[in-house]
């Protein structure tokens, strides 16, 4: 799907339901929406790890972590395509709109 979320996208827009992502991407290529992890968030969280067991922290003492930054997107474009309005306070909690 993610290979693919460009042409579901516009697909989806054509049959007129919105639609909605786990990744930024899915916004980003005519999604209404998107809610998921923040990766560079990850990417960072990840590395920490890396450094605490080359500095000789025991893998299995780590702890499990779940991601705790998550990003909501929104494009107002494929709103307005879509005959949909967004409530502002819908808008306010959003961390990106695309315009």
């Amino acid at each position: 799907m993610t290979t693919n979320r460009a042409l579901i996208n516009d697909l989806a827009l054509k049959a007129r339901p919105p639609t909605m992502g786990g990744v930024r991407e899915y916004a980003e290529a005519n999604g209404l929406m998107s809610y998921g992890p923040n990766f560079p968030d990850l990417f960072r969280r990840g590395a920490d790890y890396v450094d605490k067991i080359l500095r000789g922290a025991n893998p299995s003492d780590l702890p499990v972590e779940q991601p705790t930054k998550f990003d909501f997107i929104i494009n107002l474009q494929i709103a307005k395509a879509l005959g949909l309005t967004v409530p502002p306070t819908l808008l306010a909690r959003a961390d990106e709109v695309i315009e």
